[in-house]
């Protein structure tokens, strides 16, 4: 195939050139770990971005990055195309958190984000092998992942932190910070890396909400406790502290990505 192709291997092994374009190695020094979490980085990003353009929601988008994360967790990166594996992490996903998305769909969306501005691929033999493909690495997928494919997310839990929070602080200053607008947007940033798997969701939710606020300078009433030991009993400075490490050190990457 030549790069950069619209198509898709036949099967979940095969070579693929479709991301040539965007998914070019940043540099001859990095070693073989470093070139994996860039790869990583840039196929979440392409998770994130096809989501958004298929209409799903956060967490049918998030269950697909975490999807994509255990996967790897378990199997070699060059045993199997990233792409096609975000693909069928997409399609998957919508299934897990009833927002089905057809594979046609998925297909095309993909296909124009290689190929801006081109035509939907057409119904013909390759693609058809393509749709194969896609539905038989999510077979491969649920087989690795022992058919544990529900995840407790953070959102919830934020959304929860961030109404409590509101409560604390002054009406004028909330309004006048994106502090809520800032701690999902981090979420979101968090799917990027596979440290979204190697934390708690409360943690998670917790750390967003904390690092949004020193952000602002945004006071919270001093008490007995800290607010977020009040929101979230079994979380720690040190918990906290962690989770903001490995964002920053996520933004530091997609430096380096650009």
């Amino acid at each position: 195939m030549e790069a950069p192709s619209s198509r898709l291997p036949a099967s979940p092994g095969a070579p693929l050139k479709l991301a040539a374009r965007r998914d070019s190695s940043a540099g001859e020094a990095d070693s073989d770990s470093t070139r994996e979490i860039k790869r990583h980085f840039r196929v979440c990003r392409f998770i994130m971005e096809t989501g958004v353009k298929l209409g799903m929601c956060s967490v049918p988008v998030a269950t697909a990055c975490v999807l994509y994360h255990r996967f790897f967790k378990r199997v070699n990166l060059a045993a199997y195309e990233p792409y096609l594996v975000a693909m069928s992490c997409l399609y998957l996903a919508g299934k897990v958190e009833e927002q089905h998305i057809r594979t046609r769909d998925i297909i095309n969306v993909s296909h124009r984000y290689f190929n801006s501005g081109s035509a939907p691929l057409e119904c013909d033999k390759e693609f058809w092998e393509l749709r194969d493909s896609v539905v038989q690495c999510e077979l491969v997928i649920l087989r690795q992942l022992n058919f544990q494919v529900s995840f407790e997310h953070p959102h919830k839990y934020l959304l929860h932190y961030l109404l409590s929070v509101k409560s604390l602080v002054n009406r004028h200053a909330w309004y006048r910070t994106p502090v809520a607008e800032t701690s999902w947007a981090l979420l979101r940033d968090f799917y990027h890396g596979a440290m979204c798997i190697h934390h708690t969701a409360q943690h998670i939710a917790i750390a967003m909400v904390y690092l949004a606020i020193n952000s602002y300078g945004v006071e919270l009433p001093d008490g007995e406790k800290q607010w977020w030991q009040v929101l979230c009993d079994d979380v720690t400075k040190a918990d906290i502290d962690a989770v903001i490490s490995d964002l920053l050190q996520l933004y530091d990457m997609e430096a380096k990505c650009i």
